[in-house]
């Protein structure tokens, strides 16, 4: 008998999975792989063998990236891969061509269209050597794992603030913003939420009309139950170019970064935040390519479904799902760009003080646990409000690297869900504002023709900041940033 022979096997780990994963794994379409994209550029060349390692020693620590999920009489789990295979999670790819910006894109775009391999873990990373000088790294994570903000904590653990670190030192924190803290205390009664989600969700579409829902209401508390009901009862997103019958394939793009200290001058200028002036400035670009191709977009307002942190700050690299969503309005129909931000400050500001971001949690453990039927009913009901998912995560402000190489831009996107086929990402690093969109190629074959609008978008925003005469006046840091 042989050495192998004689040592039995060791058991393959196994872990539960969270009723919120197993609610995104299940969203999985054809239409729609549930997977967060990212894009990482390189001032110089990456060697494979150096990323592989960092890969091995930091990527690896976190244990589930070396688990795929399996069924089981008890519901979904995560089982150790025992063949797992680093080399063909960590692939060596090259673009064709020129290799420019456009090249990258297609190839992100492919990737993006084409779901994981679901025999295996769920990720992938692709080394594009010879990119504009350097290299670029694409990751490919299923939402199962994490939800964007853990996932962008992952990769930041990846990286190291000098080329060639004496000593691993934690980066610092300061960039991490207060959002989730001040709505973690609730997840605490997220199991009482998903219950009431659950019995909402029974009730599938005539639950508006049922008498009984009133009762319901009233023995849970009132709040979080009206919450509910009116997200629940939002009427549809309105018809659009921007809405339709989905394809297979997706098409990503970018824009040249903005100053951060430019967006951040509107927004004193203006009292908004850095958050209002971005999405204003999207929605602006989206109106103008409405326009563009012969919308009539004349008091048009769409919602996109925003992600909001429900995680304490301590617990920010820790791996699942802990995230709300809000509906914010996209205001395309004004055609003045100070009114379109004014109208999403509003917007935000109201969002700030509602509880839809942890009644969304709840109903995402709801589905967690509903038959199949039910989580297709509520994820259609829930897609129809919505025309976008729009994320805006703050990233670090320093000079990374990764694998001993400068990381240049930075760029990620979630995946939509149901018949949404927008996704808009904004990420900000290193000084600078980078704008993305990922959507479904049958809604618009090139999202080049948004993304290269961004910019000047913003840049109205500047000049009517200095000609409008708003009622608060712009500080001196402010107005030297706007005039530089």
């Amino acid at each position: 008998m042989t050495e192998e022979a004689q040592t039995p096997r060791k058991r393959a780990r196994r872990e539960s999975m969270s009723k919120v994963d197993t609610a995104w794994l299940r969203m999985e379409r054809p239409t729609n792989p549930m997977m967060i994209t990212g894009v990482l550029m390189f001032s110089e060349p990456v060697d494979i063998k150096r990323l592989k390692r960092v890969i091995e020693k930091r990527f690896l620590a976190y244990t589930r990236f070396r688990m795929k999920p399996v069924e089981t009489p008890a519901g979904m789990a995560w089982q150790d891969d025992e063949d797992f295979d680093l080399d063909w999670h960590v692939r060596l790819s090259g673009l064709p061509g020129r290799a420019d910006q456009k090249a990258l894109e297609r190839f992100v775009s492919s990737l993006a269209s084409s779901p994981l391999d679901k025999t295996k873990p769920l990720w992938q990373f692709h080394l594009v050597e010879k990119y504009e000088g350097g290299s670029a790294l694409v990751s490919r994570i299923h939402h199962s794992y994490a939800d964007g903000i853990a996932l962008v904590q992952v990769l930041l653990s990846l990286t190291d603030t000098s080329a060639h670190p004496e000593k691993s030192e934690p980066l610092t924190k300061a960039w991490l913003k207060q959002d989730g803290a001040k709505v973690a205390h609730r997840v605490g009664a997220v199991e009482r939420y998903a219950k009431l989600g659950s019995k909402m969700l029974e009730k599938g579409m005539d639950m508006m009309n049922d008498p009984s829902l009133a009762g319901v209401i009233a023995k849970e508390g009132g709040e979080i139950a009206r919450e509910l009901l009116h997200a629940l009862a939002l009427p549809d997103d309105p018809p659009s170019i921007l809405r339709g019958k989905l394809g297979v394939s997706k098409r990503v793009a970018w824009a040249p970064p903005l100053d951060l200290e430019e967006v951040k001058a509107v927004g004193r200028a203006c009292g908004c935040t850095v958050n209002d002036v971005l999405m204003a400035t999207a929605a602006g670009a989206l109106r103008d390519y409405m326009l563009e191709r012969g919308e009539n977009v004349d008091g048009l307002f769409l919602r996109a479904t925003v992600p909001v942190n429900l995680r304490p700050l301590e617990h920010a690299k820790k791996l699942g799902n802990h995230f709300g969503l809000v509906f914010l309005d996209l205001p395309v129909g004004l055609d003045n760009p100070v009114n379109r931000l004014e109208h999403v400050a509003e917007c935000m500001n109201q969002l700030k003080s509602s509880r839809q971001a942890i009644v969304a949690y709840g109903l995402l453990a709801a589905l967690g646990m509903a038959p199949a039927a039910m989580q297709e009913l509520a994820l259609e009901l829930f897609s129809r409000k919505a025309t976008a998912v729009a994320t805006n995560v703050p990233g670090p402000q320093q000079q990374l690297y990764l694998a001993g190489s400068p990381i240049r831009e930075q760029m990620f996107w979630v995946p939509q869900t149901g018949s949404i086929g927008i996704g808009l990402s904004i990420l900000s690093y290193n000084g600078k504002v980078h704008f993305g969109m990922i959507v479904d190629a049958k809604l618009i074959p090139d999202p080049r023709a948004i993304t290269k609008r961004f910019a000047d978008e913003f840049d109205k925003l500047v000049y009517l900041t200095l000609m409008s005469g708003w009622e608060r006046p712009l500080d001196s840091v402010a107005a030297e940033a706007l005039m530089s």
